[in-house]
């Protein structure tokens, strides 16, 4: 895949393709990433699916959507015309068992041409068994060379989970199955409490906790997936978690992230990845800094 600029949209933050449309011009995103899209339709958790932190938020939505089938036939051809305007299209794809993820995935390469890339959501921490496949460093090998056997068009990223004791071993066991990309980190496990009703907010009781708060986690595990694992294979990375500005995204950089996925900013201010591109192309114009190749892992030893 090759981005015309590195800030693109968080799975499952701006709908099936034309959601978002109506508050930025998609042609000025690198890339758009489609919230999951499973073989048979999935209602999701109840409410409440959704709740505000002091520094984030936290999701419960269970993986909702309208299913493969409807999607190949009602949004396939929009996301067609978005990929016709340069912007990359990528589908986040769950699953409960092997072939859940398999079938999807070859069907999304072989049916879906505007589909550049295929993103294996092994990471969602609320539903049942969401977690399986990412924390687990043998199992996520043996998913994706299954998935990679399928696969044959489309580039193949594995969505890392935070949630693990040592994320370098699931990136590594993803990258020698076959991933081309790593998108990391997804969210973090976790729980608010009505402390009058005495019980947790959601119905779902935890979540998947985003936004400002896990940020500088995120960069330290993005720069730690780089520097052990990802340089020496040349594999890229988008990284994400928290990104509400250029800095922060240059933070992901340096680090040695390729791109930036903006996510729950969005609900703040839709046009947040536009102003995050202007900042950092004056950035580099500011560092005399020709290609963004550049600095990418660039972070400096004290």
């Amino acid at each position: 895949m090759h981005f015309k600029n590195p800030v693109l949209t968080a799975s499952g933050t701006c709908g099936y393709a034309d959601e978002y449309a109506h508050y930025v011009d998609m042609t000025q995103l690198g890339g758009f990433a489609t919230k999951s899209i499973s073989k048979l339709p999935r209602k999701g958790n109840e409410s409440y699916r959704v709740v505000e932190t002091r520094a984030g938020m936290l999701n419960a939505i269970g993986l909702a959507n309208i299913g493969l089938e409807r999607f190949l036939t009602e949004k396939a051809p929009i996301l067609k015309r978005m990929a016709e305007g340069g912007t990359q299209i990528i589908v986040n794809v769950p699953g409960w068992c092997v072939d859940d993820y398999a079938d999807v995935a070859q069907r999304l390469d072989a049916e879906a041409p505007m589909v550049a890339g295929i993103e294996l959501n092994v990471s969602c921490p609320n539903v049942k068994n969401g977690l399986s496949f990412g924390t687990d460093p043998v199992r996520l090998a043996e998913l994706v060379a299954a998935v990679r056997k399928r696969v044959s068009r489309a580039a193949l990223i594995v969505k890392l989970s935070p949630n693990v004791a040592d994320i370098t071993l699931t990136a590594r066991a993803a990258i020698e199955a076959g991933a081309e990309c790593l998108s990391l980190v997804n969210t973090f496990t976790a729980m608010v409490v009505d402390v009058e009703k005495q019980v947790p907010m959601l119905a779902n009781q935890t979540g998947g906790l985003s936004g400002p708060a896990i940020k500088p986690i995120a960069v330290f595990m993005t720069h730690r997936v780089y520097s052990q694992v990802a340089k020496a294979h040349n594999i890229p990375l988008i990284g994400m978690g928290g990104i509400q500005n250029w800095q922060d995204a240059m933070e992901f950089i340096l680090a040695g992230a390729s791109a930036v996925a903006v996510g729950t900013a969005l609900f703040i201010d839709p046009a947040i990845p536009v102003h995050i591109c202007r900042g950092i192309k004056a950035y580099m114009q500011r560092k005399g800094i020709g290609s963004l190749n550049n600095l990418v892992g660039g972070l400096k030893a004290q």
